[in-house]
């Protein structure tokens, strides 16, 4: 009998790029040691650029990803669902869900790619936080 891989759902408003990139910076760290989606309350029509770049610099992608809408059976079966940003809201009644408020440095007149890099930075701290919490083992060599 194989072990159920635990896995995680991560969630903005658009997914387009914040829950993007941190399912992709889950990928890059973990591989195949979990089943790891994304999705939006109300998906737009694509990637942010930016994103997918900063993503690029560090070895990551989201090569093949688009933005989608929050798949139900996933939501229910999800290990952990991690919810970023305060637009995104869930009409569920499950347990489990934690809300990741992730610096906005545009606020601090901080733009383009400088703002994207400190974005996925403070992102992929709070995932390498949440393989940790969550038992995954990761597998990358970062």
């Amino acid at each position: 009998m194989t072990e159920k891989l635990p896995s995680v759902l991560f969630v903005c408003n658009r997914n387009g790029g914040k829950s993007q990139m941190a399912a992709a910076l889950m990928r890059h760290h973990v591989e195949a040691a979990a089943d790891i989606f994304s999705a939006g309350t109300d998906p737009g029509t694509k990637l942010n650029g930016e994103s997918e770049q900063s993503l690029h610099e560090i070895g990551a992608t989201l090569d093949g990803e688009f933005p989608k809408p929050v798949d139900q059976d996933v939501l229910d079966r999800a290990t952990a669902v991690v919810i970023l940003g305060t637009e995104a809201q869930l009409d569920t009644t499950r347990d489990g869900i934690e809300r990741w408020v992730i610096d906005e440095p545009s606020e601090r007149g901080i733009h383009g790619m400088e703002r994207m890099r400190l974005i996925r930075d403070d992102i992929d701290k709070r995932v390498i936080d949440l393989i940790g919490r969550l038992g995954i083992s990761p597998q990358s060599a970062d």
